[in-house]
């Protein structure tokens, strides 16, 4: 009934007055004074510019020197360690089978369950196990879901992250060789296949090494070690963050950085550096040498052809620079040069 203090709802809890209680008390008046003047965004928290500060302080030792945790570059010149390096699986039953051929590093050989045996399949198998590669069988489903719903033929190569060397062990190597320096460096190469066909003509024609930026190329993925044949297995490919600034070492340490363009200085025949330390650049397969890259060269060089045939594979035109240096080499010591 009215008035009964007890029913539900007929008392007020406190503080649940609808309204002001109490006066302001001049907090209105503080309140326009304002807060001072806005503070460096270095200081002001959870702003980026005082993230990266405090990031910057972390990483610095107690006496302002850096501290012994590797930078982003120096993590990232670790062999296997770049972005996007991670194992791969081959599908195919040529693909997995030239892969084994041309000893291709591999960690395990997938084979379907019930799947259809033919002569390819049975060499795949027993090269994997002469060279101790693990041979694991798996239902359909489960290679259909590794392969991502590739078609694979009842058959896939798992290969690991291809072991990159560092420019400066390259360089050494090549620097303490008893003939000249002869290094192959790719400007933007993004077909796989052309990768693994260089690697395969440096290694054929002396040089000592391949140069292949990290971002915009191809890298050396499984379709590279086979198309190399088998090269890039003795022949050092090096992974380089900035390829200008290679470059640029590169001329420093001496090597005379020659780039292969449509539009050279001179032409192939006229290489008189060719018995030199060498360093031969290849442009892309469709803009060739970018602008940069271009200015940094000491030279530019064409290949002689003839008017009805525009340009050349970046691979084909790597091979026949190469073997053109390779001749010389053979032919006219450096004394004589």
């Amino acid at each position: 009934m009215a008035g009964n203090s007890r029913r539900h709802g007929a008392r007020r809890t406190p503080g649940s007055k609808k309204g002001s209680t109490v006066g302001s008390g001049g907090q209105g008046r503080r309140r326009l004074q304002g807060k001072g003047p806005t503070p460096p965004a270095e200081q002001r928290a959870g702003h980026p510019a005082q993230r990266r500060a405090a990031a910057a302080k972390r990483a610095a030792g107690p006496a302002g020197e850096r501290s012994a945790r590797p930078t982003r570059d120096a993590r990232a010149a670790r062999p296997g360690r770049e972005a996007g390096e991670v194992p791969e699986l081959l599908v195919g039953r040529n693909p997995v089978l030239e892969a084994l051929r041309t000893a291709v590093p591999a960690t395990a050989l997938y084979v379907a369950q019930g799947v259809e045996v033919d002569d390819r399949f049975g060499e795949a198998v027993r090269l994997a196990g002469d060279r101790g590669v693990t041979v694991l069988e798996v239902a359909r489903p489960e290679l259909d879901r590794m392969t991502g719903g590739v078609p694979h033929q009842g058959i896939g190569l798992q290969v690991p992250p291809y072991p990159y060397a560092h420019p400066d062990d390259l360089l050494a190597r090549a620097l303490e060789a008893p003939e000249p320096p002869l290094v192959v460096a790719l400007d933007g190469v993004t077909d796989p296949r052309n990768l693994g066909a260089v690697v395969r003509s440096a290694a054929a024609f002396g040089a000592h090494g391949v140069l292949v930026p990290q971002r915009r190329a191809a890298g050396m993925t499984a379709v590279a070690w086979r198309a190399s044949a088998g090269a890039a297995a003795r022949l050092p490919v090096a992974r380089v963050t900035n390829l200008a600034r290679s470059l640029r070492a590169y001329r420093q340490a001496g090597l005379f950085v020659a780039g292969l363009d449509s539009g050279g200085e001179v032409t192939l025949d006229d290489l008189e550096v060719a018995v030199d330390p060498l360093l031969v650049v290849v442009g892309s397969e469709g803009r060739g040498l970018s602008r940069l890259t271009r200015d940094t060269c000491d030279l530019t060089v064409s290949i002689p052809m003839t008017a009805r045939t525009e340009s050349l594979n970046a691979s084909i035109a790597a091979a026949v620079a190469l073997a053109e240096v390779a001749r010389r080499r053979r032919t006219t010591g450096p004394d004589q040069a």
